[in-house]
């Protein structure tokens, strides 16, 4: 399968499994503050990581990735309702920290910045 079709099935995916799992799943584990990242499905169709990021606590963040792997049947059987392929692949769910990880950085970035430009205030002065 060419490389630019997986690329056109990965972000389908996203965007179906988005709003699957905002609009339909009503797993109570499942927090509302889930997103999914991105979506790679291999060439085969036999599977899918699902990157989600949870905007929670570590423990509701743990407790939304195994909510989301109990209900992988649902979310399947909706994903085949919506997306017209022949195999709708197994899919494994993967808490992605990259969104925090990102902000965490740009926070210390800022904070170096800020303590730079103190130092050459104090040194001018």
């Amino acid at each position: 399968m060419p490389k630019r079709r997986t690329q056109r099935l990965d972000e389908e995916f996203r965007r179906a499994l988005s709003e699957i799992i905002l609009k339909e799943l009503k797993d109570p584990r499942v927090s509302e503050m889930t997103g999914v990242t991105r979506v790679e499905v291999t060439q085969d169709l036999y599977y899918a990581k699902v990157y989600v990021s949870v905007y929670d606590s570590e423990e509701r963040k743990a407790s939304t990735i195994e909510g989301l792997n109990s209900a992988q049947g649902f979310i399947k059987a909706k994903l085949n309702k919506m997306i017209k392929i022949r195999r709708i692949p197994d899919l494994r769910f993967i808490l992605d920290d990259s969104i925090e990880y990102s902000i965490k950085m740009s926070k210390l970035i800022d904070d170096a910045v800020a303590s730079i430009s103190d130092e050459n205030e104090e040194n001018e002065e």
